[in-house]
């Protein structure tokens, strides 16, 4: 069909300021770039099926408008079809916007449309998990950016679940979150295994499966970490004392944990990640991309050069 255009968009990114902002961008948009297709999400999880099928229609860019979920689901809908891939391309507002900081993506509505017309982009790795579903059985979702475990899960599901006041900025709700659920954590005891190395046992705070840097609203967990050199960056932050990992949250929205003695970096392709000693209690809950959708055990394969993105 073309170098026809879809866009799928979550009214209720930031707040609900997409649902505000979206006339005018939707207008500049077709100003910019001709004929275009626009499906509203309705609740979590929709933006996969109408990804889904718009790459089965051969469309042949597919917009995410949203927040890093929105972008999150719509990888994952490209990235479940069989066939044809169409480009990704991201007009960014939302609460956490990790996804765009660490692809440079900034600036104004304008300079996002720009960027899609222009044409050029990135061939971005993939991440593939293969985890529990909170239902029962076993779920496979894709990720663009990083998913974690641990601290992490609990805090996207309090994030996710509160109403948040307009204008609030997404770096102090996950802040506030993550402090509330850290008093309340028990840290958990897992085994990760990284491609062919011997497994590390570790009672951890996160562990993070990063392709991009940041995750959190603006937490630099993976300094390093790059999303098209075909390899995950893997932080394991164990845990010793709450008020210590209070303390050390700070550090982590420079990369100031790099030397931290409770921290360890390691690059792989799979990454497993099981409970050690009693299953369910240490069945740490995950966070895909800022989504929480099951717990381990769980498996990460990266997908190298699987998805050009516009940016």
């Amino acid at each position: 069909a073309g170098v026809s255009i879809a866009v799928v968009v979550n009214p209720r990114a930031g707040g609900g300021r997409m649902g505000r902002l979206w006339p005018q961008i939707e207008a500049a948009l077709r100003a910019r770039m001709g004929a275009l297709t626009v499906a509203q999400t309705t609740a979590t999880a929709t933006a996969i099926g109408l990804a889904r099928a718009f790459a089965a229609d051969g469309v042949g860019l597919i917009v995410a408008a949203g927040g890093d979920g929105t972008v999150s689901e719509v990888v994952d809908g490209i990235m479940q079809g069989a066939g044809h891939r169409p480009d990704l391309g991201i007009i960014p507002v939302g609460t956490g916007t990790d996804l765009a900081r660490g692809l440079c993506i900034r600036g104004e509505v304008a300079e996002h449309i720009d960027r899609l017309a222009n044409g050029g982009g990135r061939r971005l790795d993939i991440g593939r998990i293969a985890f529990r579903a909170d239902g029962g059985g076993v779920a496979i979702r894709h990720f663009i950016n990083i998913a974690s475990l641990g601290l992490s899960g609990p805090t996207d599901r309090a994030v996710n679940a509160a109403k948040q006041r307009p204008g609030t900025p997404g770096k102090a709700v996950f802040l506030w979150h993550t402090i509330m659920q850290l008093l309340r954590y028990r840290l958990q005891d897992v085994r990760i295994a990284i491609d062919d190395a011997e497994p590390i046992d570790a009672r951890i705070a996160v562990v993070a499966i990063a392709n991009g840097q940041f995750f959190g609203g603006g937490m630099m967990i993976a300094p390093d970490a790059k999303p098209d050199d075909g390899l995950f960056d893997i932080v394991i932050f164990r845990g010793a004392s709450k008020l210590r990992l209070i303390a050390d949250l700070r550090l982590l929205y420079g990369g100031g944990h790099r030397q931290h003695p409770q921290v360890t970096i390691a690059r792989g392709k799979t990454v497993t990640v099981t409970p050690l000693g009693d299953p369910e209690a240490n069945a740490a809950l995950l966070d895909i991309d800022g989504e929480s959708p099951g717990s381990i055990p769980a498996r990460f394969d990266l997908l190298p050069a699987a998805l050009l993105v516009r940016c």
